[in-house]
């Protein structure tokens, strides 16, 4: 046995350099998974969300009611964004998640401060993410401490107890802030992603590797058959994952459902939709990678971004604005909105028609880049 030999070393150790430089995936997932951790947790990551979304619909034109929302936009922790025309229109927005915060000013208001007749202000939270709920409701909870220092003169500028008026909360949808409620709905997205994007992109490189996808194309089927040939038994499986999934959540966790035929159709859609996008994904990522280690590492850099920019772990409204058109993009911020706004708000299809498009345009984007990069890979 001879002895230690640095010559042997370096020369391995060129040789795994060189096969560094050749597997571009790995080399580049070395490089670019911490600078994508980097930004994440140093400027998407934000554990107390401001400048949420608002609506404030005042009956009250006066300067008292004015102070009122000068003052609560003060805290930055809302934005009022929308001044509907009627209530109607505001229970709209905040059904469909357009905003976390509505506000009602009753006409009297002014007077009734005046004369001290203790006021009242209604401030209805979107309670469906209590961490977001939680900061909204401390900040209208200042308002009557803070609301009237620049505007009341006179005697009526006296500290006086009780405040000038009063702020009733409303906690909507999850009024008890239960986690539960907003994290395991969320966590069939989470799950739904994680498995089928990386089960289909594995399997389908696990093909090419073995040549059995060589032998598929020799065959009359085209490209596209193909694809829907191997999605379909997927799509299935995903179904199975989300009646399971949804079934422990009620039974374990009494996590609330859809109430009508016409939220479980709108939820139907969303699901199948979202399942056959992810499906579509991993079988576009099995067109690039060449390996089926390769394949795992670009389905877990894809699950990066979707737990962090989707609102799954934080308020997606509380992000920064660069996050939040990232987050657009991944399929799993749609579908949080979606499973959400049904099981807990009662949404149905009118209601979710932008994210059900966000999926479907998702869907026809990656199905045509797949057959596309099947084509020209499989050539």
């Amino acid at each position: 046995m001879s002895g230690l030999s640095f010559a042997r070393i370096a020369a391995v150790m060129v040789k795994e350099f060189t096969q560094l430089r050749r597997d571009r995936i790995t080399y580049a997932m070395i490089l670019v998974m911490p600078l994508m951790q980097l930004l994440l947790f140093g400027y998407a990551i934000n554990t107390d969300p401001r400048h949420m979304p608002a609506a404030v619909l005042s009956h009250d034109h006066g300067r008292l009611a004015n102070a009122v929302v000068a003052t609560l936009e003060r805290t930055t922790y809302v934005d009022v964004k929308h001044l509907p025309g009627s209530e109607a229109e505001m229970d709209r927005l905040m059904r469909r998640g357009e905003i976390t915060l509505a506000l009602t000013i009753p006409p009297d208001f002014s007077e009734r401060v005046l004369k001290g007749d203790r006021a009242q202000i209604l401030a209805e939270v979107d309670a469906t993410d209590p961490t977001a709920a939680g900061g909204v409701a401390a900040a209208v909870a200042t308002l009557p401490s803070n609301a009237f220092r620049a505007e009341l003169r006179g005697p009526a500028a006296k500290p006086v107890s009780p405040a000038p008026f009063e702020v009733v909360v409303h906690r909507l949808y999850n009024p008890e802030g239960i986690t539960s409620y907003n994290i395991v709905p969320g966590l069939l997205a989470i799950i739904l992603s994680m498995t089928l994007v990386m089960m289909t992109a594995m399997a389908v490189t696990r093909e090419v590797e073995r040549g059995t996808m060589e032998s598929l194309l020799s065959t009359p089927a085209t490209a596209f058959e193909v694809m829907i040939g191997k999605l379909l038994p997927y799509i299935a499986v995903g179904l199975v994952q989300t009646v399971i999934v949804l079934a422990l959540a009620r039974l374990l966790f009494s996590v609330p459902m859809a109430q009508t035929l016409a939220g479980w159709i709108a939820l139907t859609v969303g699901i199948v939709l979202f399942i056959t996008g992810n499906l579509a994904l991993g079988y576009l990522i099995s067109t690039v990678v060449r390996s089926q280690l390769q394949a795992m590492q670009i389905s877990m850099f894809y699950m990066m971004p979707s737990l962090f920019l989707s609102g799954f772990m934080f308020p997606f409204a509380g992000l920064p604005g660069w996050a939040r058109v990232l987050g657009e993009i991944i399929p799993i911020t749609h579908f949080l909105r979606i499973i959400r706004g049904s099981l807990l708000k009662g949404q149905v299809l009118a209601d979710m028609g932008t994210d059900l498009l966000a999926l479907g345009g998702f869907l026809v984007v990656v199905a045509v880049l797949t057959v596309a990069r099947s084509r020209t890979t499989l050539d």
